[in-house]
């Protein structure tokens, strides 16, 4: 298997990794820190896909990875300016530092274990360096190991963060599935 990650620009493509199976399930989206919880609750079924539609009219919401030309990984990677994360109370901003903010992995099922997390943290970095972001900064769980939920695992693992070059910037208020999550940082300068 060759993996490529590439900018996440056709909706098709991020559709498969983060819409739902049913076109009026009222999911994901990968929508809860792209934009306020206000906007997002009140999206119902296929508003949210053409949202997210209209979102990537004005480019990229992250990046692909892809096995071939099948999508079978996403990660969001955005300005925290443009997130939620701006204004998140529980993740804390350390400094005036405009960095950008890389919050959900996702891998298809049937393509786990194949290290295609950690190719998509490398290409969501690779993005935002390309994009001129002076560092990145992602807020996974600390799970010393244990068992994560797949479904809550979407933060990503300290451990996958820490084998890309991530170091632990801060501790959070924020917890996942029991877990609490980290705020760490990599430099792109």
């Amino acid at each position: 298997m060759s993996i490529e990650v590439r900018p996440a620009a056709v909706f098709e493509d991020v559709k498969a990794l983060v819409g739902p199976k049913r076109a009026d399930a009222s999911v994901c989206w990968c929508l809860s820190y792209r934009i306020p919880s206000t906007v997002n609750n009140k999206m119902r079924g296929q508003e949210r896909g053409a949202y997210v539609a209209r979102l990537l009219e004005d480019g990229p919401l992250g990046v692909l990875a892809y096995d071939g030309d099948v999508p079978v990984g996403w990660a969001a990677v955005a300005p925290r300016s443009a997130t939620t994360f701006a204004r998140n109370r529980k993740i804390p901003q350390v400094d005036e530092l405009p960095v950008w903010s890389l919050w959900c992995i996702r891998v298809r099922p049937g393509h786990r274990g194949q290290g295609i997390s950690h190719a998509l943290i490398a290409g969501a970095v690779a993005y935002a360096r390309e994009q001129g972001a002076p560092a990145v900064e992602a807020y996974p769980l600390d799970n010393g190991g244990a068992k994560v939920d797949q479904t809550m695992a979407y933060a990503g693992l300290r451990a996958n963060f820490e084998a890309a070059g991530f170091r632990h910037v801060a501790d959070t208020t924020s917890v996942l599935s029991g877990h609490p999550r980290v705020l760490m940082r990599i430099a792109l300068d």
